[in-house]
């Protein structure tokens, strides 16, 4: 005959704790407690302090251009581009558009010239 454990959630609560007592004492647990609570919240601090740092840098950095909606056209898109990057669109064609995006960008390598390179 198999023999299993039917022990519960709060069951095992009651165990932990019990082993808890053993190993540390009445008056040492306590402090113990004090101690692991104050590690949480420090971690917790540090957590939240983080996430703050990165949600201010990735909404203050001018070079992240953000799309507020959809486009319906090649040119709509251009030109939200363009004006992200302040760039004037008037009186300019997609090929100029196009050039002018690139230039705030920057030259860019192909492929080919990586191989090459390493």
């Amino acid at each position: 005959m198999e023999y299993f454990l039917n022990i519960m959630g709060s069951e095992w609560m009651i165990i932990i704790f019990a082993a808890l007592i053993l190993l540390f004492g009445t008056n040492k647990l306590p402090e113990a407690g004090k101690k692991i609570g104050k590690m949480v919240g420090e971690y917790n601090k540090a957590k939240t302090e983080m996430q703050n740092q990165i949600n201010d840098m990735t909404k203050t950095e001018p070079d992240n251009p953000t799309i507020d909606g959809p486009v319906q056209t090649e040119r709509q898109k251009l030109e939200r581009m363009a004006q992200t990057l302040r760039i004037n669109v008037e009186n300019k064609s997609d090929v100029e558009l196009k050039n002018a995006i690139d230039a705030k960008f920057g030259p860019q390598e192909s492929s080919s010239e990586n191989k090459f390179k390493n």
